[in-house]
């Protein structure tokens, strides 16, 4: 999905949940669905206060909450780190997060996809969902 159509479907959303959409918020929302990393609250509100918007932290976190809750974003909670956000509109893909600097690497591996489905089938269980993080460090 394009950039446009993205803050579109997050601009539809909030109009279903109820919410307003204001010139801050849809340029959060512009910086929210051109994103190709998994940013936090913090990094999304610089990244719209550096595009000219002055939305409040306040607002980037009641953002993020109604788009969560209408199913637009995921939230993702790695350990030790701010929660940051994915649009909800990708295939599925797992994460690698580098404990060192930070950084979130999706990925795709059909034989652990294949593993698990096959643990969770021995185990007499079908996976409906999974989300698989991968705490990595660069060897040396």
């Amino acid at each position: 999905m394009n950039i446009e159509a993205r803050a579109q479907s997050f601009e539809e959303a909030l109009r279903r949940a109820g919410v307003r959409i204001t010139r801050q918020r849809a340029a959060l929302l512009r910086v929210l669905a051109a994103a190709e990393d998994h940013p936090d609250a913090a990094q999304l509100h610089a990244r719209a206060t550096e595009a000219g918007a002055a939305v409040s932290l306040a607002t980037v976190y009641r953002t993020l909450a109604a788009l969560e809750a209408q199913g637009v974003i995921l939230k993702l909670e790695f350990a030790g780190e701010p929660a940051r956000f994915e649009p909800a509109d990708g295939s599925h893909h797992d994460h690698m997060i580098d404990v060192e600097t930070g950084e979130v690497r999706e990925f795709v591996n059909e034989r652990i996809e294949r593993l698990q489905a096959e643990i969770a089938a021995e185990m007499g269980y079908e996976i409906v969902r999974h989300r698989l993080e991968l705490y990595v460090r660069r060897r040396t």
